[in-house]
């Protein structure tokens, strides 16, 4: 039977809200404290020292003079680079069955899982997963930004795909624990202004083959080396480039360049689930990035719908400044009522700023107006073509501020200007804000301070 998406969306929510009920119902008001389902406890956290701890790499470095060239999986090593991702020496497991609910948690060496070849993440997709960063500050202490935000989407994220729920402040503490332990040998006081890349992750582990909710899952925690794509210069991925060629001024105008998706490709759509971090909306996205590549652009601009409205560029949120026929200066972004889009912690964090009128640009005068709405590829369009477009930028965890020199459209290239030469004035403003919020320079309630116990036992 075909259910209207009202039907199907209400359908959907109330099974989330019954997995929250079953196993963790200390998050739901007036819940079933007498769960007989233990729930998520860090306080029980188990400590074993990894005996044979890694020789820390130098910090992940990019030949041919810091020039990134995205191959068809943004995080992958490419032929004119040279990046290291290295994993920190612990991680932190934490095992969950339907018969006695969340086990103890662990901290452990990194290593490999073991996992059976019939379980449930490897055929129905019951995999989610953050990201976030610990900073090294320039005050010398470790932070988190907004992990609470992180924490709260990985159990929106189970839950859309019948994994476990969990008090995200139980979460928050697991992350802070790995940190702890790891954070003074990988991000050391000599080299502030660095960062670890936390990747917690939960996966059905259940053995068995037919599509059901998995009755076994793993919570999962790593910390890694990641290079920082937004200090870098973005050229196509089919030019030659060479440090001769860089230094004769030879090389493509920097920024990200956009393929816009045709109409014969969709990556999310309303009443499903793109607003869930789970591995299922990116994989079948990767064809369509191939292509990209293959065509000369950095990423894919995902449009939905016979009005083209625009949605996501790849994995990140996407934003434009334009100015109105009337002369407005608006902020604009896709909105999240739809749930086609990831509620990403740097785009709420950009749209924050912009609220509270913390970004603003020499060049720019006027107020800024943010507006959350639908707005389509004509409108860009139109934007580009009679010069209100002012400049646009992709936001997320691992590219954080990226602007954006060209979108592809129709076979017509739309030129963003970049008033700052290498990015936009307005994406250099957000920029600048979070990093002294990330590094210590500005104190922040956005900021979380991790108390550092290298020698636990």
């Amino acid at each position: 039977m075909a259910f209207p998406p009202s039907s199907a969306e209400k359908l959907v929510q109330t099974g989330i809200d019954h997995v929250i009920a079953e196993t963790a119902p200390s998050i739901v008001p007036n819940g079933n404290a007498l769960s007989k389902l233990q729930e998520l406890d860090a306080s029980t956290l188990i400590f074993t020292r990894n005996l044979q701890g890694k020789v820390v790499p130098e910090a992940a470095k990019v030949a041919t003079q810091n020039v990134y060239v995205l191959p068809v999986v943004f995080l992958c090593a490419h032929a004119y680079q040279t990046i290291e991702f290295s994993t920190t020496d612990h991680m932190i497991t934490c095992a969950w069955n339907a018969a006695t609910g969340w086990q103890t948690p662990h901290l452990e060496a990194y290593g490999p899982l073991t996992l059976m070849p019939t379980a449930s993440v490897f055929h129905y997709a019951t995999e989610c997963f953050e990201g976030t960063k610990c900073y090294r500050g320039y005050d010398g202490a470790l932070r988190l930004f907004r992990p609470d935000l992180n924490c709260i989407r990985l159990l929106n994220s189970a839950t859309r795909i019948s994994l476990p729920a969990f008090d995200p402040k139980e979460l928050k503490q697991l992350i802070e624990a790995l940190i702890a332990v790891d954070g003074q040998k990988w991000l050391p006081k000599s080299k502030p202004g660095t960062f670890l890349y936390i990747r917690p992750t939960m996966i059905g582990t259940e053995a068995g083959i037919g599509p059901k909710a998995p009755r076994e899952a793993l919570l999962y925690i790593i910390a890694l080396q990641f290079p920082a794509f937004d200090e870098m210069s973005f050229v196509r991925p089919s030019g030659q480039v060479s440090s001769k060629s860089n230094a004769h001024g030879n090389h493509s105008k920097p920024g990200m360049k956009l393929l816009a998706s045709r109409n014969d490709m969709v990556r999310a759509w309303p009443g499903g689930f793109g607003w869930a971090k789970v591995g299922a909306n990116y994989g079948p996205s990767l064809v369509a990035q191939a292509e990209a590549q293959d065509l000369g652009h950095h990423q894919v601009l995902w449009l939905l719908g016979e009005q083209n409205e625009v949605t996501e560029a790849g994995a990140s949120n996407f934003f434009v400044l334009w100015k109105t026929r009337q002369g407005k200066l608006q902020l604009v972004t896709a909105p999240l009522e739809d749930r086609i889009i990831l509620d990403g912690v740097t785009r709420r964090s950009v749209l924050d700023l912009a609220r509270g009128g913390l970004a603003s640009s020499s060049k720019h005068s006027d107020k800024l107006e943010v507006v959350e709405k639908k707005f389509s590829m004509t409108e860009v369009e139109e934007a580009v073509e009679e010069g209100r477009m002012v400049e646009a930028f992709v936001t997320g965890t691992g590219f954080f501020i990226i602007s954006i020199s060209q979108i592809h459209y129709r076979g017509k290239d739309l030129d963003i200007p970049m008033e700052a030469g290498s990015t936009g004035l307005y994406a250099q403003s957000f920029k600048d804000s979070l990093n002294q919020i990330m590094y210590g320079d500005e104190s922040h309630e956005w900021g979380v301070v991790v108390e550092e116990n290298p020698d636990r036992t």
